[in-house]
């Protein structure tokens, strides 16, 4: 298990809520899963910066994954061997952390999230 719990910022949550109202996505974590394999999916690694955990937005890591939660992180720990960073639990949960906040920001920054179909052309797009 990558980390315990989930705790977002208030600036991640509050880019949630505006999504779930644009998708019709009611479940936090749902969004959070498509936000992380969106960042996943970037060829750049996310700014390293102290990420504030000040909202009430928190999960425990088994909600966030689901039935997947083992795939969430070997996703993970395969995108830290591409980026060729370590792959030690603190590094795997920073870089989890980082990857859902940007993946957060630039689903709800694109402008092109209008819908929930808007949202599944990301899935099939090269």
């Amino acid at each position: 298990m990558i980390i315990k719990q989930v705790r977002l910022s208030q600036q991640a949550k509050d880019q949630l809520s505006r999504l779930k109202g644009k998708t019709g996505i009611k479940n936090w974590n749902i969004l959070c899963r498509w936000a992380l394999t969106y960042s996943l999916g970037e060829k750049t690694l996310p700014t390293d910066t102290l990420l504030a955990a000040d909202s009430n937005l928190e999960m425990s890591w088994y909600t966030f994954g689901g039935d997947y939660y083992e795939i969430y992180e070997a996703l993970v720990k395969a995108w830290c061997v591409t980026m060729g960073l370590p792959t030690d639990k603190e590094a795997v949960s920073k870089y989890f952390r980082l990857n859902l906040e940007r993946g957060i920001a630039h689903l709800c920054g694109t402008g092109f999230i209008k819908s929930l179909d808007d949202l599944l052309k990301l899935a099939v797009e090269d």
